[in-house]
């Protein structure tokens, strides 16, 4: 499962990504069973991991429908979640390595994974062997920096999201409030990406010259 881009309306692929997953968000239900797969990955790896991060929350966190939500996702830093969020269990398909080999064993399992095997899966697909060796070697250096890692401890401690205000009835301000209806007024999957745009900068303002 997976976008793509939509060239003939000059949409990237995470745009395209972001307009269907906008689309399933404004439309749950206590009924609708959600298949989301690596959302994010158009995208620098910070902003795609706070998206998925977000999403995921939101989805967790409904005040109304508690949809049923199957995430696949490459980014290890989500499998945090599972210990902040008592409906969220983490699964991984199970893999062993053999050598300098993996074998794809296609049982799933609980608990999430460490590793992507993604250099491993170039190998299989017949990349040049000198190039495979230097992705290991840049790899290493780059696990050697825990930076992103340090980013998702810093994580634990940010305030969860929630629904209080809606679940409580607080009273939204009357600038919010302009914006929030204009947001529930657009169809997403009806505007171009220089019509999104636009809009944001208006709503922007709009927020911008009350707070």
């Amino acid at each position: 499962v997976g976008a793509s881009d939509n060239l003939s309306k000059g949409e990237s692929t995470f745009m395209v990504e972001m307009t269907e997953t906008a689309a399933i968000l404004n439309n749950l239900s206590s009924r609708s069973l959600v298949l989301l797969d690596e959302i994010g990955r158009g995208t620098s790896t910070y902003d795609g991991v706070s998206m998925a991060w977000a999403i995921a929350e939101h989805l967790h966190n409904h005040p109304k429908n508690s949809a049923k939500t199957l995430f696949a996702t490459h980014y290890h830093e989500l499998n945090q979640l599972a210990e902040d969020f008592p409906r969220i269990k983490n699964y991984h398909v199970s893999v062993k390595e053999v050598g300098n080999k993996i074998v794809f064993l296609r049982k799933l399992l609980p608990g999430g994974s460490a590793h992507s095997f993604g250099i491993h899966v170039a190998q299989m697909a017949g990349m040049p062997n000198s190039l495979v060796l230097r992705a290991h070697e840049i790899l290493q250096n780059l696990e050697k920096d825990h930076s992103l890692d340090d980013h998702v401890e810093r994580l634990k401690d940010m305030p969860k999201a929630n629904f209080q205000m809606s679940l409580f009835g607080a009273e939204i301000p009357e600038g919010l409030q302009k914006v929030q209806d204009q947001l529930n007024a657009l169809d997403v999957n009806t505007l171009s990406p220089i019509e999104a745009l636009l809009k944001l900068n208006e709503l922007k303002r709009t927020l911008g010259n009350r707070y």
